[in-house]
């Protein structure tokens, strides 16, 4: 894979040339290179044949992420209107002299001292802009990778994920090609992702996770076709990713639904409907549930979320997939000599099951998630609490007291709150002496701090024990 060799020199020449006239001598068909704002409709123009107008991102620009333009941020290598709407990206380009004032006034063309390794070319007549297929000086690079294709993605209908794309570099451009010849450009944030992941709706789902409205009119007539490669515009040129054959089965607006139900032996309503006529239906669920066209039924099922799918046998359509909850007012725990333990009654595999589907765990007022790479992991392997829990790397018990913690468990209809008593923060801090008066300290009722993550100041206590430790020493060394 070709290194990314022009990055560095590009950016340092940008910035050393940006405000350096042009030669005053320079003839008017002189080839001048630079950067300039290219909007995504013609920047793809010329890749795709026949394409069709790319239009600019603004539905799913959320939490200010449109604007991370910067170097290693997430739109990196794009520009937008200052107003939630990325317009395209600010690429390499070969123009004439005589344009190239215009050019700065419009896209924000800024000189390069040299020749880069791949470019636009770019003319101006009027208004009218007219920028050219990649120029790639080294030639496109094709290697072989794999792909995964989901239909179930929070961002549209389809979501593609690459192995072997260019890493460690910028992405302008990435263009889906398919078996049958068709070429879909995807465009930063509404389509291209981080990881060399890749969604797009077809017209089913066009609302994506955050609640943004997708475009999807032109990418309609991929239902059915087969993906083969996936090529990569960056400022080495061309990489196509050979992927091999993944078709992407069609989507279409039906539903499957299944109730909410309670836990342990029972059944409840299935339905299926919306569903193409041509449609082999099977239908599966979790292990030890059993499911038809009207029901899933259960035995000594543990509360919790369960999935019923319904895949298309022929592997013409897309399957669909239902979650439903089993629920239950039993609470299966009790936090009794320092860990969290199964109550009276219950057994061991009745705790565990409820850990295991905590959702949020609320300390000192302040939720925090359970689930995730990034959610807060508050037990030990013998349930005991972790008094070193972080959360953003940030300890949630950082200060001596009284926590209350309440934990919130899907499919349990109920919270289960407890008291823990952290002496940890002060015997890490304060001498032995001092840790004997903290016990005494935290015994208090009113003495109920703040998690570490809000970055709370010590309590008084901490800071009165403090100053009786440096009274202590300076009678030592007087």
């Amino acid at each position: 894979m070709k290194k990314l060799s022009t990055l560095l020199s590009t950016a340092v020449c940008m910035a050393a040339l940006a405000a350096s006239p042009l030669s005053a001598s320079a003839a008017d068909n002189e080839k001048v290179y630079g950067t300039m704002n290219i909007p995504y409709a013609e920047f793809y123009k010329a890749e795709i044949e026949d394409a069709y107008t790319v239009d600019a991102v603004s539905s799913a620009t959320t939490k200010g992420k449109w604007g991370m333009n910067g170097a290693g941020e997430i739109v990196e290598g794009t520009y937008n209107n200052g107003n939630g709407t990325i317009l395209g990206v600010k690429f390499p380009v070969e123009v004439s002299s005589a344009d190239v004032d215009a050019l700065k006034e419009k896209y924000d063309f800024s000189p390069l001292d040299s020749k880069p390794t791949a470019y636009k070319e770019v003319s101006l007549s009027g208004d009218s802009l007219s920028v050219s297929k990649l120029v790639d000086t080294n030639g496109e690079q094709t290697v072989d990778g794999s792909a995964t294709v989901s239909t179930n993605s929070y961002y549209g209908d389809y979501q593609i994920k690459v192995a072997g794309y260019p890493e460690n570099t910028v992405l302008y451009g990435v263009i889906i090609n398919t078996k049958e010849n068709d070429h879909y450009a995807m465009r930063h944030l509404e389509n291209i992702w981080r990881s060399g992941s890749y969604a797009w709706s077809a017209g089913i789902k066009t609302v994506e996770y955050h609640g943004n409205h997708v475009k999807y009119e032109n990418y309609a007539s991929s239902m059915g076709k087969t993906v083969t490669s996936v090529t990569f515009i960056t400022l080495d040129g061309y990489t196509t990713v050979n992927v091999g054959e993944h078709y992407l089965p069609i989507r279409f607006a039906g539903e499957v639904k299944a109730e909410d139900a309670s836990a342990g032996t029972g059944r409840t309503a299935l339905s299926i409907t919306g569903f193409p006529e041509d449609y082999k239906k099977v239908i599966s669920t979790d292990e030890g549930l059993t499911a038809t066209e009207t029901e899933v039924s259960y035995t000594n099922a543990k509360p919790g979320k369960y999935n019923v799918t319904v895949n298309d046998e022929s592997g013409k359509y897309a399957p669909m997939t239902a979650q439903f909850l089993l629920t239950t007012n039993d609470i299966p725990v009790k936090f009794a000599d320092g860990k969290l333990t199964a109550t009276d009654g219950f057994t061991a595999d009745d705790a565990a099951n409820f850990i295991s589907n905590l959702a949020t765990v609320d300390i000192n007022g302040t939720s925090y998630k359970a689930t995730g790479s990034k959610g807060i992991k508050l037990f030990k392997e013998d349930g005991s609490i972790d008094l070193n829990a972080t959360v953003s790397e940030a300890k949630v018990f950082e200060n001596c007291g009284t926590y209350t913690v309440t934990l919130n468990s899907t499919g349990y209809n109920a919270p289960y709150s407890f008291e823990v008593n952290n002496e940890a923060a002060a015997a890490a801090t304060t001498t032995k002496a001092a840790s004997t008066t903290a016990a005494k300290t935290t015994s208090s009722s009113s003495n109920s701090p703040k998690t570490g993550v809000n970055g709370m100041a010590l309590p008084l206590a901490l800071l009165t024990i403090a100053g009786a430790a440096a009274f202590a020493l300076r009678k030592q060394n007087d």
